[in-house]
């Protein structure tokens, strides 16, 4: 593809899930907006600490733990929005538009799942911390903030073969894209990433929530 075609199909992805947010948000407060937008911020300045990994061609950061943190305070949508505006910014920044496509679908994915997990199936927002046990507690949250970044361990690689192979045109085959889940570059990525969006939240939840900086615990968005 040629680097029109590849801005063409960004803003194709960019305006697609757009569209799926409003249906499914239905509406952006002031709060929210701007807690998305300091997430994507911190999502950016991470990936720009990122580190090799190992000779891979891959590297490690931890912008996906943003993601993941977003869709626990807020929700999915919010979440998913959130790493994708960063970590999209960071790969135009870089001058990878072909990237950005996917980037911004991957991260989409990501926020998406944990939303999901966290708020329609263990109702987290709805728990008391201080009426549980801690134990239990933790592992509601680990489990909400692991889904959809292990869901990423494979479709990171997944997505990555046809951005190869039909953005790129590079001679890639399925069988890299399952060697690089078999290699765990994006486990050791998913694993520390999904530690510290536990650590952050567990941090910062309880003071948000009583200075009322979260939006209505009652409405109902993905």
């Amino acid at each position: 593809m040629t680097t029109t075609e590849m801005w063409l199909m960004f803003g194709a992805a960019v305006g697609i899930v757009l569209l799926f947010s409003l249906a499914c948000h239905k509406k952006f407060s002031t709060r929210e907006i701007s807690m998305i937008g300091l997430m994507a911020a911190l999502s950016y300045v991470a990936y720009l600490f990122r580190v090799p990994f190992m000779g891979s061609g891959s590297s490690f950061h931890l912008g996906n733990t943003f993601t993941a943190l977003t869709a626990l305070l807020l929700d999915g949508v919010s979440g998913g929005l959130a790493g994708a505006i960063g970590l999209s910014i960071a790969d135009i920044v870089a001058g990878d538009p072909g990237y950005a496509v996917t980037t911004f679908i991957l991260k989409f994915i990501i926020g998406l799942v944990c939303g999901l997990v966290a708020h329609k199936i263990l109702h987290l927002k709805d728990k008391d911390p201080n009426a549980m046990k801690k134990m239990h507690y933790v592992g509601l949250v680990s489990a909400a903030a692991f889904s959809g970044l292990l869901v990423n361990v494979f479709t990171d690689p997944l997505l990555g073969y046809f951005r190869n192979r039909f953005i790129f045109g590079m001679d890639a085959n399925l069988t890299t894209a399952f060697a690089k889940i078999a290699s765990g570059v994006t486990l050791v990525n998913s694993i520390v990433s999904g530690v510290c969006c536990v650590v952050l939240f567990l941090a910062i939840y309880p003071a948000l929530k009583k200075a009322h900086l979260l939006p209505d615990q009652k409405k109902e968005n993905v």
